[in-house]
Parts: structure tokens; sequence; C-alpha cells
């Protein structure tokens, strides 16, 4: 029996967090260390999956099936494709730079304090997450793939409701208000959409007679499971619509900017750059590959929420006067451009779609983290209370120079390679949304260059003549995710070798081909 390492890649994690949970109260260094530990040995095991993953083989790989829950026909049946792999590597690289952003976040005001729940408990969280998000991308059995859809929510509520924001001006009582409703938002519109999916779920075992994806999906292929075109639909849209409000897609996109603005930095990041990407993904392996044909009866109106995502988010970000809201509001952009990728339904749109996922993850942390360090600096999450930073910290504006950038997609950083083929694979087949959807990329130079001239540039503001550069422990949190993009916006090929296979494979799930072009390149 070969050792299961899909299985130790999601348990490593949830051990660690159990662990870190049982460290006693007063030893809050050790259980930081112990937590960074558990993170850096996940990104050993799933830089091993990464290693060990074919892109040229079979379609699921390491694939673990054992009987669970037999009377039902659930199994515990992990395997990945090339798709998972990346947003694995993705979640167990972003978690010890989390960790160690938040290294204080979690720290008492003042000794004795009971304002902030305990340290422990806050890096538990993380852990927790990250163990629940990488079993989603692994899972095969869609029931198991529900249960821990849902199951991250527990752990997010609380880091949102419990550890929230500090950058707060109107008194503790107000902003634990503000945190508890940000996090009540968030888990009630999740839970709405996972309990619209768990009748799905139900609804497809009626049909399917089981929870296999690959058996499900090979029983289609084959013609030997059919299913009528109103149940397929109906089926389509009980999935599409939970993974839609984690996307988050227009207009079940309201509970992310209080999630993210009441979030502290950290915890934002988780949300935005790991959390939410469950969504997506979960787009290209359930909704395309169980329902191939809803999938393309929907597509229209699809494309349309998702250019409205990418056009109103990016209108909203502009007029933000909140740091984390308008980065809030630019993820909403970002994820109309990945949906739109997803749904055009060519090789070009969904390899950039996967593309983007892991870009974005990379430049939204490196923005978000620091916005985060600026912010606990001043106090303050007001741009207005900003001004003449680059002069006083310069590391700090660089940085946060080139996590804007990226943001924008600027040529020869990560996102520009994923957000040009996604914007070509969809006006390939619809050339009117295509184009509509450029006009977010204009909007999205707007809203950074705005943010950056008014926080870092001007006269240097009183309140932030004494602010201190960014220091040993934060330039380690950011250097290594600037290195990554721009080693991903100059050579994207490590990336797209892994996902294209699996794109092919989608593709060939919904029978469809790319467009030719109407004139053939000279020879």
């Amino acid at each position: 029996m070969s050792f299961p390492l899909l299985t130790a890649t999601a348990a490593l994690p949830a051990i660690g967090a159990i662990a870190t949970a049982a460290v006693p109260a007063a030893k809050r260094t050790a259980a930081k260390w112990l937590a960074l530990l558990f993170s850096l040995a996940t990104l050993a095991l799933a830089i091993t999956v990464l290693v060990r993953f074919e892109p040229g083989g079979d379609r699921y790989q390491l694939t673990e099936s054992h009987s669970w829950i037999a009377d039902f026909g659930v199994r515990y049946e992990l395997g990945v494709d090339g798709i998972a792999v990346a947003l694995i590597a993705l979640t167990a690289l972003l978690i010890p730079f989390i960790v160690l952003a938040g290294w204080h976040d979690a720290d008492p005001l003042e000794t004795g304090s009971r304002r902030w729940r305990p340290t422990q408990g806050f890096f538990a969280l993380i852990l927790a997450v990250e163990a629940m998000v990488i079993i989603s991308f692994e899972a095969t059995d869609v029931f198991l793939f529900y249960i821990f859809f849902e199951a991250m929510l527990i752990p997010m509520y609380f880091l949102i409701g419990g550890f929230g924001d500090r950058a707060h001006k109107d008194g503790e009582e107000k902003a634990a208000t503000q945190r508890s409703y940000a996090a009540v938002k968030f888990l009630l519109y999740n839970l709405a959409g996972g309990l619209i999916m768990l009748a799905a779920v139900i609804g497809l075992y009626v049909v399917a007679g089981n929870f296999s994806l690959t058996e499900i999906a090979q029983a289609r292929a084959n013609g030997e499971l059919e299913m009528a075109t109103s149940t397929e639909r109906w089926l389509f849209l009980g999935f599409f619509f939970a993974f839609a409000v984690k996307a988050p897609l227009w207009p079940l996109h309201t509970w992310l900017p209080n999630a993210m603005q009441e979030s502290t930095a950290p915890v934002a990041v988780l949300i935005t750059a790991v959390v939410d990407k469950v969504g997506t993904f979960a787009m290209l392996r359930f909704c395309l590959q169980l329902f191939p044909e809803a999938s393309k009866w929907a597509t229209p109106v699809i494309l349309v929420l998702a250019v409205i995502s990418i056009i109103y988010g990016a209108l909203l970000a502009v007029g933000q006067r909140d740091i984390k809201r308008l980065i809030a509001y630019a993820s909403i952009s970002h994820f109309g451009f990945i949906v739109m990728g997803i749904f055009a339904m060519t090789s070009q749109g969904q390899s950039g779609a996967t593309l983007y996922m892991v870009n974005h993850g990379i430049s939204t942390a490196v923005l978000m983290l620091i916005a985060g360090f600026l912010i606990s600096r001043r106090g303050s999450r007001l741009i207005a209370d900003f001004g003449g930073v680059q002069k006083v910290a310069p590391v700090l504006a660089g940085t946060f120079l080139i996590g804007g950038l990226a943001t924008l997609s600027l040529p020869g950083l990560a996102p520009f390679v994923s957000e040009f083929l996604v914007l070509v694979g969809t006006f390939t087949r619809y050339p009117v949304i295509g184009i509509i959807a450029t006009f977010g990329i204009v909007l999205a130079a707007l809203y950074t260059l705005v943010l950056y001239q008014r926080t870092m540039t001007g006269p240097v503001k009183p309140e932030v003549a004494a602010m201190p550069d960014l220091r040993v422990r934060e330039i380690a949190v950011v250097a290594p995710l600037v290195v990554m993009l721009v080693f991903l916006g100059v050579y994207p090929k490590p990336v797209t070798d892994v996902v294209n296979p699996a794109v092919e494979h989608t593709m060939s799930d919904v029978q469809k081909k790319d467009p030719q072009p109407e004139v053939e390149a000279a020879k």
C-alpha cells in the first residue's frame, strides 16, 4: 500500500491546529513557532505532491479510495488534477507568510487583557482552515467535498468575529459590533449557498446512485447515465449558486467587503487568496464536469454576471476611502475575470482563469499584507490619514507599489499573463464581453495609482513622520512573494505546464473546441 500523500497533506495542518491549540496559554510564542513549523511542513508535502504529479499522466493522480458510509455510497475518495495541484501549492505557500504576518495580531493589548482571544486559538484556526481548503481541492467524492466546503466556514467565522482589525477609532464596543456583523454576514451568505448546494447534492445522488465524481462523469460520458434537461439545469444551479457566493460573484458578493474590512490583514488574505479560490475551482471541477450541457446553457448569463462583477467591483474600488475595502472591491473585479475565463469555454480562457487564481492569490497577499503593516503603524484604515509615506518608509512604499502594479496587471508581473489569456480566450468566442471587460483594466489602473498617490506621495503628514520602515520579519514575509510575482510574470510556464492538461480534459467534458482564427498565420 502506497503512502497516502494527499491525506497526509491535509491531515498535517489539522494535527498542527490541535497541537497549537493545546499549547498552554502562557506559551504564546511557542504556539506561534509551532504553527509556523507545521505550515512549513505542509508546504514541504505540497511540494512533494507537485513533484510527483505527472502533467501528461492520468487525469486524477495520487488517488485514494476507501469505503466510508457504504449504505449511502459515500467514499473517502481523493485525487488531484493539474488545477488542484496548483491551488494546493498556492495554499501551502501562502499559509507560512500569513502566520508570519500575523505574528502579533492576536497578542493581548496589555497584561491580563480579555479583549482578544488566546493567541493559540488564532493560529490554530488558520491551520484548521488550511486543512479544510486542501482536502476540498483533493476530494473527488461530492459528499466529502461538501462537508469540508461547509466546515471551513466555522473557523473563518471565529477568525473574522474574534480576531478583527484593531485599527478602529470608534471605540472597542462599536468595533466588536462591526466585527460581529461582518462575521455573521459571512456565515449567513455562505450557509445559504451551502444549503442550496446540499439539496443539489442529494438530487445528484437520487439521479446517479453515488457521489463519486469520477464514476458519475464516466457514466455520463459513456451514455450509461442520462439526466433530463430540466434536472441537469436545476442541479447545476444548486451547485453554481454556492460556488458563486464563495467566489464571490455579483450580486452575491456583498459579504466580502465587510469581512475583509473587519479582519486582520492576514485573515483578509486567507479569505480572498485561499478560501474564495475553492468557489472558482469547484466551478471547473464540478459544474463543468458533472453538468456540461447545463453549463453551456447558463454560459451567456454567467458571462454577463462576470463582466458586471469586473466593472462594478472596479468602479466601487475607485470611490473607496478605506484601504481594505478598496482591495476587497478590486478582488471582486478580479474574480469576475476568473469566472469569465472559466465560462468562455476556450482553452486560453480556462488556462488563464486557473493561472489567475494562482497569481491573484500572490498579488493580493503582497498588497493586503503591506496594507496591513501600513495600517498597524498608523492605527487607521482611511486613505485620507496617510500621505508622504515613501519619504519616511521607502521600502514599505516600494513593495506597496509593486503589489499595486501587480493588481493592475502591469506587464512583467504575474497577473498580466493570466489576465491577457482570459481576455484573449473570451474575445475569440464572445468579442463584446471581452471588449467590455477591458474597461476593468483601465479602472484598475485608476484605483491603484490613486491609492498610491494619496498614501505614499505628497507632503509628509505629521502622523506618519515617525513611521518605521519594514522590519526584518515583515521583509521576510513580502520579499519571497515579490520574487514570485516577477518570476511568474516573466516565466509562467511551470504553472501552465501543470494546468493545461487538466484544462484540455475540462474542454473535452463540455465538448468544446477553440474557435478557429479567421485569418491563418503566415507560415
